[in-house]
């Protein structure tokens, strides 16, 4: 994200606090910077889908960013900026409730791009790998603490899936889904991840 476009986010989200804490749809409106106004996600700046996650984890990945154990390595540019962002934003429980519950209600985006690949080679290794926790359509599990992965951007998912692999994210001792799925990426073949990839596009 440009230096300029970020701190006038981050100036927005200081404005927002002050004055609209209550109402989680004008606080959202800083958030669609990066993320689209409906949570459809902007690739261009690296901002995943919001749509169609559950409230939990949006909540839980918030508190991830404030409390610094999400977005702190110097190779997650995004995720650093999101943290900024993140304690910028609201600081009580109940707040970030109220806009995790905002963002799920809205409706699932379209996919407009697919990657090829092998579905059936990736559907195979999904369904005995990632299925358990992420749900075998990709939908997500509040049990598990997984989320959905079924309409999210597929740059996005690579990125985080390398970064899982490669120490960058999942690293925290209290970050136990995280640690659970940095373990998970390095069972993954790279040859194999397009193919898994391409089979959750489908989705």
């Amino acid at each position: 994200m440009p230096k300029t476009v970020m701190q006038l986010v981050l100036i927005g989200f200081a404005f927002l606090s002050l004055s609209v804490l209550a109402d989680p749809a004008k606080v959202y409106t800083t958030c669609a910077a990066c993320h689209g106004d409906k949570g459809q996600g902007n690739p261009q700046l690296q901002g995943p889908v919001l749509a169609g996650l559950s409230g939990e984890y949006l909540t839980r990945q918030l508190q991830a960013f404030q409390q610094g154990k999400r977005g702190q390595h110097p190779q997650d540019v995004p995720g650093q900026q999101m943290a900024a962002m993140a304690k910028s934003l609201l600081s009580e429980e109940t707040d970030l409730a109220a806009l995790s519950a905002y963002i799920e209600q809205m409706p699932l985006p379209q996919q407009s791009t697919r990657l090829s690949g092998d579905l059936k080679s990736g559907n195979a290794y999904y369904q005995n790998n990632c299925g358990a926790c992420h749900g075998g359509q990709g939908q997500g599990n509040p049990a598990f603490q997984a989320p959905r992965l079924a309409g999210q951007d597929s740059d996005y998912l690579r990125r985080q899936f390398m970064y899982f692999k490669r120490g960058i994210r999942g690293t925290d001792k209290s970050d136990k889904p995280g640690r659970q799925m940095a373990m998970m990426a390095n069972t993954l073949p790279d040859d194999k991840l397009n193919d898994v990839l391409a089979f959750i596009g489908s989705l």
